[in-house]
């Protein structure tokens, strides 16, 4: 089920959180939708979900306006908010239950539901505790189970890993993705690794307007620019080495690496590939090639330089 967001702005008093903001989300494709605190993003989900009405625009979740039938769109919605909505003296299968309920699943339909949901969550072994006596990371797959309790073709997740540990990330992450092939998912993260090892595509917002857009490799892409090459050569003097490297034709500046007297970073010609002419300057002088790897622009490095001032 397609999201289509179109030109939504939402104002708290004079503040303007989200500013004319449009994207689309296809069906079954895996959104990491980032932005520093008060980007707008908890905003701009709250109102996909039908939580909160913008005062410009309009949002259609399977081609359905929340604006005109917000009550048939939050059927195909399953939310996750940052805060965890658990009742902690509730054992987990009473909660999936009452959730489901509240969700309009049939009788005839439950009991088989809730089996789902605590076998795609790996609820098995906790499901008749209470929720207070779990774990963060098992009180997150119970949010998520209740998220999915109804089968919704939407799932908006809002800092799903937060607070939890290094394991517990990997086994949300995996259970994200396997829910994602099967359906449209908006994911919200601080932590950039589990967004970049998640999801398709990345979208980064920033004062409620898109500043980058596309496939994690894309955004480095776009934000590196020129190749950059890290180098180490073995042989001949540091500076007629420099000196040589600098000249190629493909090769727009060169630097020096630390106190290494072998390492050089090169900076390549917009467009130019400098490696099969490097490669060809150390066949002729001799010189040994210790190393030639590419410097990749971290996802960090990206959202720092759209989002800074």
């Amino acid at each position: 089920m397609d999201i289509i967001v179109d030109k939504i702005t939402k104002m708290y008093g004079p503040q303007k959180a989200v500013d004319h903001l449009s994207f689309n989300v296809k069906t079954g494709e895996v959104l990491g939708f980032l932005g520093p605190n008060g980007a707008g993003k908890t905003t701009s989900m709250k109102a996909i979900t039908c939580f909160l009405t913008p005062n410009e625009g309009d949002i259609f979740v399977g081609g359905v306006s929340v604006r005109d039938n917000p009550d048939e769109v939050k059927k195909h919605i399953g939310y996750l908010p940052e805060n965890n909505p658990l009742y902690f003296d509730m054992p987990v299968i009473d909660y999936l239950k009452f959730a489901a309920r509240l969700q309009g699943v049939g009788k005839d339909s439950l009991n088989q539901r809730i089996v789902d949901m605590v076998q795609i969550c790996g609820l098995k072994g906790e499901k008749h505790k209470k929720i207070k006596e779990l774990s963060k990371g098992y009180r997150q797959r119970v949010g998520l189970a209740q998220a999915l309790i109804h089968d919704p073709e939407v799932l908006i997740l809002d800092e799903p890993t937060s607070g939890l540990d290094p394991n517990q990330i990997v086994e949300i992450r995996d259970l994200i993705r396997t829910i994602g092939r099967e359906k449209t998912v908006i994911l919200s993260s601080h932590i950039l690794a589990e967004v970049e090892a998640t999801c398709d595509r990345i979208l980064i917002i920033n004062e409620g307007k898109i500043v980058a857009n596309g496939t994690s490799e894309e955004l480095r892409r776009q934000a590196q620019g020129n190749e950059i090459l890290k180098i180490s050569v073995e042989g001949g003097n540091r500076n007629s080495v420099y000196e040589l490297l600098k000249k190629l034709p493909t090769v727009e500046m060169v630097n020096l690496v630390g106190e290494d007297p072998k390492s050089f970073e090169i900076h390549s010609l917009k467009g130019k590939n400098s490696a099969k002419a490097i490669f060809g300057l150390c066949v002729e002088k001799g010189w040994y090639l210790n190393q030639l790897t590419p410097v990749e622009t971290k996802l960090e490095d990206v959202f720092r330089k759209v989002t800074l001032k």
